[in-house]
């Protein structure tokens, strides 16, 4: 292990970045003023191969011919971001992904698209419908994972949608089938639901987390952003978490956003986890102080410490929907 790496593993807290960034501006349309931001972040950022990618920026039609090209340099960009930043943990931001949903199950058989939905603001994804078992095409996070490997200078994480999510946000056409007989249709549906999310676990998470462990990576983070929207069905998540991640050797964090991270409890403790990731400083204060009044983004913290004492628990100190940067001194509070 080099001296950084022992270094950074020995943090008493080491930081990473949850969620995506926004794409890099060259993945945009390409204008005079996005070629000079290219170059301006390329320069701070010390991004290898700037003048090769300006020249391409420069001939538009020759470089939306090498779509690839510009992805890889996105990815290299955004990891150069999060280094300079330095931060011990890294990965792409997503640079490659359409967006958390629509992208893995565009390699989902047996799915298919319906309509555009809207998430909030500006942002929108196409929401689909199972109409049958599904099966996975092929890993579609590998090529990311070795891309973000080759080129990282710290630890690499993966995210990866989970099967709860993937399941909650879509229609089913085919598992509700197996229940037609039934007289209570919401149990109908319970069961429909219970089948469809392990399914997805068994087909499509664990493999795509089995092929990145055997590319090398050692930490895995599964975003389930839907789960607390039913509370009820926490379990049902923590066990396709579990049947997911099963036998795999690596890291694994879960990551739950916009959530009264309460109705998690005390279902989590039977999770194989490692660690959690929390959002805290959007539902706390900007004032500095460690009182309960002034920190209440932090109080979950106390569920954590009685129900599951053994989890590291990643706290996210940095509000992104605000345009508030926060100082070097809340953080540390």
């Amino acid at each position: 292990m080099s001296l950084r790496r022992l270094s950074e593993s020995m943090k008493l807290f080491p930081t990473q970045e949850v969620g995506s960034l926004s794409k890099a501006p060259f993945l945009k349309k390409i204008t005079r003023e996005r070629i000079e931001e290219t170059r301006r972040w390329g320069e701070l950022l010390g991004v290898e191969g700037l003048d090769e990618l300006l020249n391409l920026l420069r001939d538009p039609d020759k470089a939306y011919r090498n779509m690839d090209r510009l992805y890889d340099y996105a990815s290299l960009f955004a990891i150069r971001f999060f280094e300079k930043a330095g931060l011990d943990v890294v990965w792409d931001g997503e640079q490659k992904r359409i967006e958390m949903y629509e992208y893995p199950l565009s390699y989902v058989e047996n799915f298919k698209f319906l309509g555009v939905v809207k998430v909030w603001d500006n942002e929108f994804y196409r929401k689909g419908a199972f109409t049958g078992e599904p099966k996975l095409k092929k890993p579609y996070h590998l090529d990311e994972f070795i891309f973000v490997k080759k080129h990282a200078r710290r630890e690499v994480k993966i995210p990866i949608t989970g099967a709860y999510t993937l399941a909650d946000w879509s229609f089913d056409e085919h598992y509700i089938k197996r229940y037609l007989d039934l007289d209570d249709p919401i149990e109908a549906r319970r069961r429909a639901k219970e089948d469809l999310v392990m399914d997805l676990a068994k087909n499509i998470l664990r493999p795509n987390i089995l092929a990145m462990v055997e590319a090398g990576a050692k930490r895995i983070q599964i975003d389930e952003p839907a789960v607390t929207s039913k509370p009820d069905e926490v379990p049902l998540m923590v066990e396709a978490l579990n049947e997911s991640v099963k036998g795999i050797d690596a890291k694994i964090t879960l990551h739950v956003c916009y959530s009264d991270y309460r109705m998690l409890f005390p279902h989590i403790a039977e999770a194989r986890l490692d660690q959690v990731s929390i959002e805290c400083a959007n539902r706390d204060t900007i004032e500095l102080g460690l009182d309960d009044g002034r920190r209440r983004g932090y109080h979950i913290l106390d569920c954590f410490k009685e129900y599951t004492p053994w989890l590291e628990v990643a706290v996210g100190v940095i509000d992104v929907h605000t345009d508030l940067i926060e100082s070097p001194e809340l953080v540390r509070a």
